[in-house]
């Protein structure tokens, strides 16, 4: 067999062995439907029953920056503390890919969001994203996409992953798709040129997950994400290495439809920006490594939307949406 067909059979191989391991850890599922998780039904039936008839519901959607078991994790007793402040249900919506979570904010589907930044900073007047907080970590509200490989890899920068297997997070994430291909851009090539193999994991811990088990050579991934890893459960970040990391980026935001009332979402607000004041909250936080909860400034993300203007110059100049 020749070194061609050879390698695709390699590529193919690799390919398998990796949805096995998203399967493995839930994140190559199929089910196009969201996932609603009642973060309110923990007590008693009866008292349940009684809750669900009197309170109102405020459906908040994750996007898939992790992968939905871990985002379940991450998110249950943040929203479960917000639930039992606003005297609301917490209804919780995951979708596979931004896009789904961008078009059920535009259709008014979903109440809240923790949006990726590159579409917040590309549609926030598209989709009717209303800013509500970002988290403050490490005492800043900014973030990097950090290019990561095997720690055992020779691979020293990014020009030696050329020609290699190469893992993207989502097509609208920032820094698992848009930051690396900006720096392939900077070499003058496009990632399907410069990378024999480019796929999706639709989740950072995945990514890191595909390098770290060597089925890719490399991988873009979310700082915020690979450092609660390294901190919380280095198994994973253990087996990879940071060799390039962006500029800093503003934060993912929470972000509101239009079709929350004003009063409710000033109660969110006033929860989210005094939870570091409270003793549960301030243990929750902790958990999540997030400070507290500030007042996003949309200037923060105008470096985003300049890093879009240079990928997709043609489009924004049209005014059309570069993340579509």
């Amino acid at each position: 067999m020749g070194g061609g067909g050879r390698n695709s059979w390699v590529e193919m191989l690799k390919r398998l062995v990796f949805c096995a391991l998203l399967l493995a850890v839930g994140g190559c599922g199929q089910d196009e439907e969201p996932v609603r998780i009642d973060f309110t039904k923990t007590g008693a039936a009866v008292s349940t029953e009684v809750r669900e008839a009197s309170q109102p519901v405020l459906r908040v959607a994750v996007a898939a920056m992790i992968s939905p078991q871990q985002t379940f994790g991450h998110y249950r007793r943040l929203l479960d503390y917000l639930g039992e402040r606003l005297g609301y249900r917490i209804d919780l919506v995951q979708r596979k890919t931004y896009q789904e979570i961008n078009e059920l904010i535009a259709r008014d589907r979903i109440d809240l969001a923790f949006v990726c930044s590159g579409p917040y900073a590309a549609g926030k007047n598209r989709y009717g994203f209303i800013p509500v907080a970002a988290p403050l970590v490490r005492g800043g509200h900014l973030y990097r996409s950090y290019l990561i490989v095997h720690r055992d890899s020779a691979h020293r920068r990014l020009e030696d992953l050329a020609g290699k297997v190469f893992a993207f997070t989502d097509p609208d994430s920032l820094t698992g798709r848009l930051a690396p291909s900006h720096w392939v851009a900077e070499l003058g090539q496009t990632p399907e040129a410069f990378f024999s193999q480019v796929i999706y994991t639709f989740s950072h811990d995945n990514s890191i997950l595909a390098v770290a088990r060597r089925v890719v050579d490399g991988a873009a991934v979310d700082s915020l994400v690979w450092e609660f890893l390294q901190h919380r459960d280095p198994r994973l970040t253990a087996q990879t290495r940071v060799i390039k990391q962006s500029e800093p980026f503003g934060i993912p935001p929470l972000v509101a439809s239009t079709g929350v009332p004003a009063d409710t979402l000033e109660a969110v607000r006033r929860e989210l920006f005094s939870m570091h004041e409270q003793e549960a909250g301030r243990e929750i936080l902790d958990q999540l490594m997030i400070e507290r909860f500030v007042v996003p400034d949309d200037s923060w993300y105008d470096g985003i939307r300049d890093l879009q203007r240079q990928l997709s110059p043609e489009r924004s100049a049209s005014g059309e949406d570069p993340n579509t």
